[in-house]
C-alpha cells in the first residue's frame, strides 16, 4: 500500500512512481538519483531545516545564473563533478590531447578572426603573449579548417563577460579561429595570470564555509571542433603557477601544462615582428581523436 510510508519504505514506492517513464535512460537516471538522495538523507539524518537550506542554496544559484554567468556550472566545477563526468566521457589514448572542463565563461558567437595576425587583448593591460599552435590528428597529420574557440581571463582576474557593460561585439581575450592548410593558427594576447573564481554568490559561500581557496592557475581555454573528430575542450596552463596542484575546479592535467618563455624587449618574435617591450610566447600542439575511435573506446 502507498499509505503510512515511513523513511525506509518510501524509496520503493518512489521507484514505483517512475515505472511508466518511456525513456529507458531517463528512467535509469531518475531511479538512481532518487535512490542516492534517499540514502543520503537517511545516512545523515537530514533535518527539515538543513534540507531547506540546501533548496535555498540551489534556488539562489539558479537566480544568479545568466547567459554570461552560470553559477550551477561553477558549483558542478568546484565539487569536482564536471571534471569527473568529462574524464569518464572522454577516455582517450595517451597521444591524444586530454579533455578538461568547459567552465562557466565560454560564450557562443565570439568574433571570427583570421588564422594568423589577430590581437585579442583589445586594450586589456598585461604582458604581450604570442600564441602559435597546431591542430593534428593522432597520426600527426594536420587538421585544416578546424574551428578553434579561445577565451581566457585578464591579468586583473576577470573575464570580459563579468563586466556589467559587456557586449558580445566588444569581446576581449576571446575569439574564434580556423586553422590554415598546415593545421596552424596564431594570435597575440596577454599572458594569463591565476585568478579567483567568482565568490559573490552561493558557490563563494560554500568555498568560504569549507575553508577552501578560490583560485584557478593561469591558463587559456580552447574548444576545437572539426567534422569527423571528437570535439576537444581543454586548457593550456602556465608552467610554474602556484595553484597547479590545487586548482579549485580540479581541471589540471600534466599534459596540459604549457611552456611560456619570456623574451627581452627588442627581440624579434616568431611571427617576424620586432617587439618594443618584453613578451612571452607559447607553442602548443592539439591532437584530435577521430570520432570512430572515440566511439569504439566508449
Amino acid at each position: 500500500m502507498a499509505t503510512d510510508l515511513d523513511e525506509n519504505t518510501i524509496t520503493a514506492e518512489a521507484f514505483c512512481r517512475l515505472e511508466n517513464t518511456p525513456d529507458p535512460r531517463l528512467h535509469e537516471i531518475m531511479k538512481a538519483l532518487t535512490k542516492h538522495l534517499h540514502e543520503l538523507a537517511r545516512e545523515l539524518k537530514l533535518t527539515e531545516d538543513e534540507w531547506m537550506k540546501g533548496i535555498q542554496f540551489l534556488t539562489a544559484a539558479g537566480h544568479m545564473s545568466t547567459g554570461s554567468r552560470q553559477e550551477l556550472i561553477l558549483l558542478s566545477d568546484t565539487l569536482g563533478l564536471s571534471q569527473l563526468v568529462v574524464a569518464q566521457s572522454h577516455s582517450r589514448p595517451k597521444e591524444v590531447s586530454e579533455q578538461t572542463v568547459l567552465g562557466p565563461f565560454h560564450v557562443e558567437g565570439a568574433p571570427q578572426l583570421p588564422s594568423h595576425g589577430a590581437e585579442i587583448a583589445r586594450g586589456s593591460v598585461g604582458d604581450p603573449l604570442l600564441v602559435s599552435a597546431r591542430v593534428v590528428d593522432a597520426d600527426g597529420k594536420p587538421v585544416a579548417d578546424a574551428v578553434v574557440d579561445v577565451w581566457h581571463a585578464g591579468a586583473d582576474g576577470f573575464y570580459d563577460v563579468q563586466d556589467p557593460a559587456w557586449k558580445l561585439d566588444e569581446s576581449r581575450l576571446r575569439g574564434v579561429f580556423h586553422t590554415d592548410e598546415d593545421g596552424r593558427f596564431s594570435y597575440w594576447t596577454i599572458l594569463p595570470l591565476y585568478y579567483p573564481i567568482p565568490t559573490d554568490g552561493p558557490v563563494g559561500e560554500m568555498i568560504r564555509a569549507t575553508k577552501r581557496h578560490p583560485y584557478r592557475p593561469a591558463h587559456i581555454h580552447y574548444r576545437i571542433t572539426h567534422a569527423g573528430f571528437d570535439p576537444l575542450v581543454t586548457h593550456i596552463f602556465v608552467d610554474g603557477d602556484e595553484y597547479l596542484d590545487s586548482d579549485c575546479v580540479f581541471g589540471v592535467r600534466s599534459s596540459c601544462i604549457g611552456h611560456y618563455p619570456k623574451h627581452e624587449a627588442g627581440t624579434a618574435a616568431p611571427d617576424g615582428s620586432k617587439q618594443p617591450k618584453a613578451f612571452y610566447t607559447n607553442d602548443s600542439t592539439f591532437v584530435l581523436e577521430r570520432e570512430h575511435a572515440a566511439n569504439a573506446a566508449e
